[in-house]
């Protein structure tokens, strides 16, 4: 599940965790969060810019350790969304997304993978593709997947 913290009209921060929080918890997280209290929504409408679904951030990270530091557990992922506005779009989205909304699936990821690609020639591929290796890691390739097929 998700909680909020924060101020939807600013900034959010959103607690994955594997358990409801107790008052304790909530006390401590409202600390850490700089005193922003907890949303009492299990969703907010609004458009809000914080890093992509499927990438959990080195700030999320830190975050999480620093919770098991002040001895909270079950949280699994704390992530940190702006507002902004449905125009909005100075923001890398190599890194980001706007997200329309943010609710109880905001972190779920349903991607499949693509299936295994295998490949004969290295060399094609790479010039296919524009992969833009060098004779050298072609020739490293080759010798590592010569050595795979012998096993």
């Amino acid at each position: 599940m998700i909680h909020f913290f924060g101020n939807k009209n600013s900034k959010v921060f959103a607690v994955q965790t594997t358990k409801e929080l107790t008052k304790v918890t909530i006390s401590k997280l409202t600390w850490l969060f700089a005193n922003q209290p907890k949303i009492e929504e299990t969703s907010m409408d609004a458009f809000f810019v914080g890093p992509r679904a499927a990438m959990i951030t080195p700030w999320s990270t830190n975050a999480v350790e620093i919770t098991q530091n002040m001895g909270i557990k079950d949280i699994i992922r704390i992530e940190e969304f702006t507002s902004t506005t449905e125009d909005f779009s100075d923001f890398d989205p190599m890194i980001s997304e706007k997200y329309k909304g943010l609710h109880q699936e905001s972190f779920t990821i349903d991607i499949q993978p693509e299936a295994i690609l295998n490949i004969d020639d290295i060399a094609a591929y790479n010039k296919q593709e524009g992969l833009s290796l060098n004779d050298e890691e072609v020739a490293y390739l080759e010798s590592v997947a010569t050595k795979v097929e012998e096993n």
